[in-house]
C-alpha cells in the first residue's frame, strides 16, 4: 500500500489543521500519504457527529490513514471495529506521541511511552482486530528522557507495519532542536520502515534522509501556510506567486464547502500563515479578522495575494 522504496512524503496529523480541505490541498501537491487529525477513541465509540465527520476523506487520498488515541482496551477495540466499517480507510495509526497535558492525563498519547508493556498491549490489540492494510504507531524519542531504541523495538515486537518518530521527547514538547541522531539510532535497531518527523522542511529534507537512513519523511508544521512544500521537496522548484494565490483560494473554497458557516473563521488561522512574508500582511490580517462575509473575504484574499 505504501511503497517505502520510493521514499514517500507523509503529511503529519495536526489537530485543528489537517482536516479534509487541507489534506486535499497537499494531496494535489505531492504528499504521498495523508493522516487524519488525531481522533479520540472515546469520541469515536460514542459517535459524536463531529468525530464521524473528521473521518471523511478526499477522493485523491490514497492511501488514507486514520490516527486514533486512547488507552482503554475495550474502547480501543470498539473504535477499531467501527473503523473497519469504513472501506475508504486504508490504515490505522496509534498516537503515542501527543505531549498535551489533557491527553497525558488520560494515560494516552506520549504517556504510554512510560509503560512499554501497556504500549505493546494496545498496539497488539489494534493489530488483532483491524481489517485495514496497515497498523502503525507515532511516537517520540521518549517521555522525559531519550530511550527511542527501546521504544521502537517494543513497537516492532507488537507487530506494527511501520513506525513514525518525532525527534523530540514528550517533555520537550516542540522546543529545542530535533534530534536526528536519535532517529538514526532507532532505524538501526529495527527492521520495519521508519518515518522521520520533526522540523523537516525544504532546506533539510535531503539531509535528513541521508543522515537518518529513514524510509520516509513526515512533514507537519512546515506545511502550514506552505502546503506546496511536498512539491518543492520532490522537484527542487519553488511555486510561483500566481499558483500560490490559486491554491489559497482553492483551500478557502474547500473550507467553506466542508465546514459551511464555520469555514470562514476556521480559515483565518491558515491566512495568518499564508500571508507571512508578504508586504502589508499585518493590515491584511486586521481586515480579514474583521470580515464575516464570504464575498468580502474572497475579494480581500484575491486582492492581497495578487
Amino acid at each position: 500500500m505504501i511503497d517505502f522504496s520510493q521514499k514517500p512524503l507523509f503529511l503529519a496529523p495536526m489537530a485543528g489543521f489537517t482536516d479534509l480541505p487541507f489534506r486535499s490541498v497537499v494531496k494535489n501537491f505531492g504528499a504521498d500519504v495523508t493522516v487524519s487529525e488525531m481522533i479520540s477513541s472515546n469520541a469515536l465509540v460514542y459517535e459524536s457527529k463531529k468525530t464521524l465527520k473528521m473521518l471523511e476523506k478526499d477522493e485523491l487520498e490514497k492511501p488514507y490513514i486514520v490516527q486514533i488515541a486512547g488507552s482503554n482496551k475495550e474502547v480501543l477495540k470498539k473504535a477499531v471495529l467501527i473503523l473497519n466499517d469504513f472501506d475508504f480507510i486504508d490504515g490505522i495509526d496509534f498516537n503515542c506521541g501527543c505531549p498535551v497535558k489533557k491527553v497525558i492525563k488520560q494515560n494516552a498519547g506520549s504517556s504510554l511511552l512510560r509503560d512499554l508493556d501497556e504500549l505493546k498491549s494496545c498496539l497488539a490489540l489494534i493489530k488483532q482486530y483491524s481489517k485495514k492494510q496497515s497498523t502503525s504507531v507515532k511516537i517520540r524519542l521518549g517521555f522525559d528522557r531519550e530511550n527511542v531504541q527501546e521504544i521502537a523495538k517494543a513497537c516492532e515486537q507488537a507487530g506494527v507495519d511501520y513506525i513514525s518518530i518525532h525527534a523530540r521527547t514528550a517533555k520537550q514538547m516542540y522546543s529545542g532542536k530535533a534530534d536526528y541522531d536519535a532517529i538514526k539510532k532507532a532505524k538501526q535497531a529495527i527492521k520495519i520502515p521508519l518515518v522521520a518527523n520533526g522540523d523537516i522542511n525544504v532546506e533539510n529534507a535531503d539531509e535528513v534522509f541521508k543522515h537518518t537512513k529513514a524510509d520516509a519523511l513526515m512533514i507537519g508544521r512546515a506545511s502550514v501556510g506552505r502546503p506546496w512544500i511536498f512539491y518543492e521537496i520532490k522537484n527542487g522548484k519553488t511555486v510561483s506567486k500566481e499558483l500560490k494565490k490559486e491554491i489559497i483560494l482553492f483551500h478557502f473554497e474547500a473550507m467553506m464547502k466542508h465546514h459551511s458557516k464555520l469555514g470562514l473563521s476556521m480559515f483565518k488561522k491558515h491566512l495568518h500563515e499564508y500571508s507571512k512574508g508578504y508586504e502589508n500582511a499585518a493590515s491584511f490580517r486586521q481586515n480579514i479578522n474583521k470580515s464575516d462575509d464570504y464575498n468580502e473575504s474572497f475579494k480581500l484574499i484575491e486582492d492581497f495575494f495578487s
